[in-house]
């Protein structure tokens, strides 16, 4: 097995374990706890109470994809890592019945979760395919929108993400995409496998992220919002997958200046969640 999928099967596992615990135990990627990020980065009251309450309680996500997108009815819309499903039954709503959602995921726990809350949502316009983001199974030149809630950092191949992003939207298609982004992280954060998975050591530069998605031939890409975490909000996220008293530094035990507290103090400023616009030329 080669590196990049010993990091998805991680991630994979890590998901797994998170969806399977209860609401009040911490997530991967959310910078408070599962559940609660969705209520501080754009999501509405009114959004939130049309869905089925696991597809929110579920959610790590660090933003609201279709916040500020142009999403309308008839569209066809993917997203990358859809989880439990939360962005995937929004967006069945706002392309209606003329339109479908349609969500990604390598995760067994995380599909049937998103199943079950489609099955709820009495929606059938919605619908959740497993695969990797790197191969998407979705045809070429088949999509309006591209969107994905704090994944594609999860990613160990970010360019091959970025291309399928391209390869997958019709020309004048769209993405919006909410996702971390970091600057000059310390070594002995990117080494961390347990915080890879809780979207800190694989999370690359805003400048990184924009050039990735320019390689890959999209245009207009733009910053539209950004948040920025504050040092509780970081350490909070960070001990979700840090063993008790655990430190980075030594990967097993011991407490300073690998804790979860002093980790987060360091990265005050270096990491935030960013929504990233792009566009494929129209031929």
């Amino acid at each position: 097995m080669n590196k990049e999928q010993e990091l998805r099967d991680q991630v994979s596992a890590s998901y797994a374990k998170a969806v399977r615990a209860p609401s009040d135990n911490g997530p991967c990627c959310t910078p408070i706890q599962k559940g609660v990020a969705v209520k501080v980065a754009g999501y509405t009251s009114e959004e939130l109470e049309a869905l089925p309450a696991d597809a929110v309680v579920n959610s790590f996500g660090c933003g609201n994809p279709l916040a500020f997108s142009e999403v309308s009815a008839g569209d066809v819309v993917v997203d990358l890592g859809s989880g439990a499903g939360i962005d995937i039954l929004l967006a069945g709503k706002k392309v209606g019945s003329t339109g479908r959602a349609i969500g990604i995921d390598m995760t067994d726990e995380m599909i049937a979760r998103a199943g079950e809350n489609i099955a709820a949502s009495g929606m059938d316009n919605v619908e959740v395919r497993k695969g990797n983001i790197e191969e998407l199974p979705v045809d070429s030149e088949s999509v309006d929108w591209v969107i994905s809630n704090c994944v594609i950092n999860l990613s160990p191949e970010k360019p091959r993400v970025f291309a399928e992003i391209a390869r997958v939207l019709k020309p004048g298609g769209r993405m919006l995409v909410s996702d971390i982004v970091a600057d000059t992280l310390p070594d002995s954060i990117r080494s961390s496998p347990a915080l890879y998975s809780s979207c800190v050591a694989g999370a690359i530069s805003e400048e990184d992220y924009a050039g990735g998605l320019r390689d890959a031939g999209l245009v207009d890409v733009e910053v539209r919002e950004r948040i920025v975490y504050d040092d509780p909000q970081v350490e909070a996220f960070i001990s979700s997958e840090l063993p008790d008293n655990a430190s980075v530094g030594s990967g097993c035990c011991g407490s300073n200046p690998g804790s979860a507290e002093a980790i987060a103090k360091s990265l005050t400023g270096k990491i935030w969640s960013a929504k990233f616009f792009a566009r494929k030329p129209k031929r």
